[in-house]
């Protein structure tokens, strides 16, 4: 029997308690599951893909049949590349749908081997976007279960003026010695 590899492809910047759920339960639906951290030129990000890919390893590391990757290009060809023969995408609103629709349809066209699976996020999750716990988190609004504890600390670090200036000062005394 064949084995199903599927991609997961996405930004995760950063990762939230929305991709962990749809990761999880993926990895229960497929043989393997690569979460792909797309390498996006137009976009300046929050965190550097090092960062994001850190982030995410962590959080995945007690799944066996998870694994992260980092690509930039078409999905098509990153998913050719892994002999994957699904992409996993992840659907909150009428919004993501048609957006997420036009894409699957043009991978079709591209590579008709190739399914996309979509799948609706728990109930909880429904609202939740990178762009908004950003947005929250820059704020300084408190962004606990939105995201797992690791990314919310490092969102502090980002954004907290406080920890911003400790560790500029660690960094400081560190270059003195």
């Amino acid at each position: 029997m064949k084995k199903v590899i599927a991609i997961y492809p996405g930004s995760f910047d950063p990762p939230t308690n929305g991709h962990l759920d749809l990761i999880d339960r993926g990895s229960k639906i497929f043989d393997e599951l690569v979460v792909a951290i797309l390498r996006n030129a137009e976009k300046v990000p929050l965190f550097s893909v090092a960062e994001r890919r850190n982030m995410l390893e962590t959080l995945t590391a007690d799944f066996n049949n998870v694994r992260v990757d980092t690509f930039d290009g078409l999905t098509v060809d990153y998913a050719n590349k892994l002999n994957a023969s699904a992409v996993l995408r992840g659907i909150r609103a009428l919004s993501d749908y048609e957006y997420e629709l036009q894409m699957a349809l043009m991978n079709r066209k591209l590579q008709p081997d190739l399914e996309t699976v979509f799948m609706m996020p728990a109930e909880q999750y429904s609202y939740l976007s990178s762009r908004l716990v950003r947005e929250v988190a820059r704020l300084g609004g408190c962004v606990k279960g939105l995201v797992p504890e690791i990314v919310e600390q490092r969102l502090k670090e980002k954004w907290d003026p406080a920890i911003k200036l400790q560790h500029a000062r660690k960094s400081k005394a560190g270059k003195r010695t």
